[in-house]
């Protein structure tokens, strides 16, 4: 099912290592591209071009613009450095990584569940899905990091990533910002195997949030897995241009 990718991933291993001006290069495109999306995807207004304002030049966007969307934007572009400092330096994922990761994601917008599970039940609009009860959520995290243990070196590293981000958003296990860390966990373990900066396109948004709602409900992943798949096929296909 990956053959294509994993071809064009030897290709770009091959080119290792890259250029510093390359990889500084890379880093502020994807920086910038997955803020943008993954932030978008959850109801930002902040434009692409106002996201790499913010990011590249440190400046605030006003015209009604809230200082909420400004940290998303900020808070989301330090979650990335997180991510990659601990592929780095080759910390696995747990679920002190995962509270870690979301409490970057919503400090100063909301301190008081960054990086804590929920203590409330939630429903997800629009979704037919009910995420587990409160009191259940640390069990499932822990099920969660177990399966992951259990897989990480039997399945292919794709399905791998786009599953746990499935069962990732299936528990909803924080009140808010769920969907960002999900896409930021499916990241971290691409990353860790050697594949690039994924990034899930707000203009794919519709076919995206069905293919998880049919994860959830029906338990039909391959829908799902391919988008992850395509993602990672444009990613691959950005970084052997940039590498020529």
């Amino acid at each position: 099912m990956f053959n294509e990718i994993d071809e064009k991933k030897k290709i770009l291993d091959s080119k290792r290592p890259f250029d510093k001006a390359v990889i500084k290069n890379l880093k502020q495109y994807f920086d910038v591209e997955l803020t943008y999306n993954s932030n978008a995807i959850e109801g930002n207004t902040l434009t692409i071009t106002e996201t790499k304002v913010i990011l590249e030049d440190g400046i605030t966007i006003g015209k009604g613009k809230t200082l909420k969307e400004h940290l998303e934007v900020i808070n989301h572009k330090e979650a990335i450095d997180y991510v990659e400092d601990i592929v780095n330096r080759n910390i696995d994922i747990d679920q002190k990584v995962i509270r870690d990761l979301h409490y970057i994601i919503l400090k100063s917008i909301n301190n008081e569940n960054a990086g804590t599970y929920r203590s409330v039940n939630v429903l997800i609009s629009g979704s037919k899905h009910i995420p587990p009860e409160h009191f259940l959520v640390e069990q499932e995290m822990e099920k969660l990091i177990e399966w992951y243990n259990d897989n990480k070196n039997k399945i292919h590293p794709i399905r791998l990533a786009a599953e746990m981000h499935y069962r990732f958003t299936f528990i909803h296990p924080f009140i808010d910002g769920n969907g960002r860390s999900g896409r930021l966990l499916m990241n971290l373990i691409l990353m860790r195997n050697g594949y690039p900066i994924t990034v899930i396109r707000m203009e794919d948004i519709n076919e995206y949030m069905s293919a998880l709602e049919k994860a959830s409900v029906e338990n039909s992943l391959e829908h799902f897995v391919k988008i992850v798949e395509d993602s990672i096929n444009r990613s691959l296909d950005m970084y052997l241009f940039i590498t020529k």
